[in-house]
């Protein structure tokens, strides 16, 4: 059995790639999770299976003695500060996270073991300024990023680029496209909004949801095709390599909307904030993921409504839980 080294295992990404793995066998799985980061609901249904190591991704000396460790076949480095709004109140946390996080990973390796293979997690936000004639997005294009997020992911990409020239490290780097599901964290807007519906429907919140900008077009894949593509990297990817993954289409913000009005038991309105908007904001994230699908023979299989309607359910369960425990 393959040792699997999940950095933020409890994260929305992390736990489901851990379910993933365990559901079919596919090796024994360790998840690195921060202190001021314990809550462990993500992982519930796969708690008993799965190793938990305290580990500050931030502390190069805790890193180091992870790997030193637990000595994993491949590792996926998915801890992050993954919230784009939040790099904009926390740019340095999120730099200091996203890319002094990523070089003590790559450090750690290069020191006990560089045949391991790292699964590095970019995003589609490290292209940024997408020009209309750059689209669909090839790996490319240029990099022009538009918030700290994005800035700290180009670095963690090139960072993962320079030690797998440098050192030899087996480092695949994905820029995955949006992608969603149940667990989504409640500060995303496909999750926000679901959860503002069920918090309608369970008479908590008058029937008006609250939007920022709904003319962004963006390329969703459900989290469950993307943790699939994420292993199908390190069993099928070439090393020092850039892929992006994605589902080849774009969807405006607005259509988000339109499914959940579908799926609502009550009727609601819509009201944008000027508070849900951004300094600046990635007009259209279309990605070209050929490339990714030619090597690994990936193609996304769960539709963006099948999507919403989980991560709809997923709320109204957890809304209906916690008015359980309140009574």
């Amino acid at each position: 059995m393959k040792k699997i080294l999940i950095t933020g295992i409890n994260g929305f990404v992390g736990s489901h790639l851990a379910e993933y793995i365990i559901n079919n066998n596919l090796g024994e799985v360790y998840g690195t999770y921060r202190t001021k980061n314990e809550d462990f609901s993500n992982t519930k249904q796969v708690r008993k299976k799965v190793e938990l190591i305290e580990c500050d991704i931030t502390d190069s000396y805790s890193v180091d003695k992870t790997i030193e460790e637990v000595k994993p076949d491949y590792i996926f480095h998915l801890a992050a500060q993954a919230f784009v709004p939040s790099s904009w109140k926390s740019p340095i946390e999120t730099l200091n996270t996203n890319i002094i996080g990523s070089l003590n990973l790559f450090e750690a390796i290069k020191k006990n073991n560089k045949n391991i293979v790292i699964q590095i997690a970019g995003s589609s936000e490290e292209y940024g300024l997408v020009k209309e004639d750059e689209v669909p997005i090839k790996e490319t294009n240029p990099l022009r990023p538009l918030s700290p997020y994005g800035v700290s992911k180009v670095s963690m990409d090139l960072l993962g680029y320079q030690y797998h020239q440098s050192y030899g490290l087996k480092i695949i780097r994905t820029r995955a496209f949006n992608h969603e599901g149940p667990r989504r964290g409640e500060s995303y807007v496909t999750s926000n909004f679901a959860k503002q519906v069920a918090l309608i429907e369970a008479g908590e919140q008058e029937p008006l949801v609250r939007v920022g900008n709904l003319e962004a077009k963006r390329d969703y894949t459900d989290v469950r095709d993307m943790v699939r593509a994420y292993w199908l990297a390190v069993e099928k990817c070439i090393p020092g390599e850039v892929y992006n993954i994605a589902s080849g289409k774009a969807y405006v913000i607005k259509s988000i909307i339109d499914i959940l009005q579908k799926l609502s038991k009550k009727e609601f309105k819509v009201e944008q904030d000027p508070k849900r908007l951004r300094p600046s904001d990635v007009e259209i994230l279309l990605g070209d993921a050929t490339k990714f699908k030619k090597q690994t023979g990936w193609e996304p299989e769960i539709s963006f409504e099948k999507t919403m309607e989980d991560l709809l359910d997923y709320w109204r369960e957890k809304i209906k839980l916690n008015n359980t425990r309140r009574e």
